[in-house]
């Protein structure tokens, strides 16, 4: 049976269930699709990409092979690419058909739109144009982790998103992390991600929850202290294949009294001393010529 057939069911139950609900014209959907599983989309999520005039996409391959698999195959001529090299004038584009009273669809490669992922220039160019966006949710590679995390009892969380690729602004932020308190989602490409362990390893016992393959055949959901990171990744190639997500758990305020000398040799160890002292007295706000003597013994040590 084909993937297409075998989503027929899913179909008809989108249009049974969703069908009935309003969908204006001149109006941008905002769609959120699998993050690998497709059995994961949602029945509004499929009634609008069958209804939409036109659907804008990350990459119109992948959404084109999407499609086929429900059994949504579209005409090219239908698709838009808008990602990030592009938004700005794709979304002019999108808005003057909106304008013309089409409904179009906008689908990332995988998740929902706008997080991490192009669609939040275009959710803002089309608001700001007086017009209306519509989000259908569905799958998120953040709220998938939170969940098995177990982490949000006692807080809330921020989402950091992709830390910086070079070296010295990545050791910057994640000794910017060590100052927060809440839970951090984090997320990191493949070719990445030995690095950001190397980096998080600094934050010592601070455990971290680490999604390997979110809802995929060989999916990994992993809670260690920070430290053995690094060692987890090494101790199976696989481990350092796929795409990532990773929760630094929330940390009480009374195991953060030794932060500001924790952020300091983390700077001094990519940074001139005067640079590493000016960023974490911002960072933990602690007196500027405390920590430029602070500063000198760890030199010196």
């Amino acid at each position: 049976m084909s993937s297409a057939s075998s989503y027929a069911a899913a179909r008809q139950a989108a249009r049974e269930a969703a069908g009935a609900q309003d969908y204006p014209k001149g109006a941008l959907y905002v769609v959120a699709t699998p993050i690998g599983n497709l059995a994961d989309i949602g029945l509004r999520a499929l009634h609008v990409l069958a209804l939409a005039d036109r659907i804008a996409c990350e990459d119109t391959r992948h959404t084109q092979s999407l499609l086929r698999a429900y059994g949504l195959e579209r005409a090219a001529g239908t698709l838009l690419a808008l990602h990030q090299h592009n938004e700005a004038e794709a979304a002019q584009q999108v808005i003057g058909r909106l304008q013309a009273g089409e409904r179009i669809a906008y689908a990332s490669d995988a998740g929902t739109p706008a997080v991490s992922d192009p669609g939040a220039r275009l959710a803002a160019a089309v608001q700001g144009a007086g017009l209306r966006v519509v989000p259908i949710p569905g799958p998120s590679s953040v709220t998938t982790l939170l969940s098995a995390a177990g982490c949000l009892h006692d807080g809330g969380f921020v989402f950091a998103g992709f830390l910086p690729s070079k070296a010295g602004e990545r050791d910057a932020a994640v000794a910017a992390l060590a100052q927060e308190a809440r839970a951090v989602v984090l997320l990191e490409a493949p070719h990445r991600i030995e690095a950001l362990a190397a980096a998080l390893a600094a934050l010592d016992e601070r455990p971290v929850t680490v999604g390997r393959e979110l809802t995929k055949q060989f999916e990994q959901v992993a809670t260690l202290p920070c430290a053995q990171l690094p060692a987890w990744l090494a101790a199976d190639a696989q481990r350092t294949r796929g795409e990532f997500a990773l929760v630094l758990h929330g940390v009480a305020q009374a195991a953060r009294a030794d932060d500001g000398e924790r952020v300091l040799r983390l700077l001094l160890a990519e940074l001139p001393v005067k640079t590493a002292v000016k960023l974490a007295a911002d960072i933990t706000g602690a007196p500027r010529n405390a920590l430029y003597e602070q500063a000198l013994r760890l030199k010196s040590g």
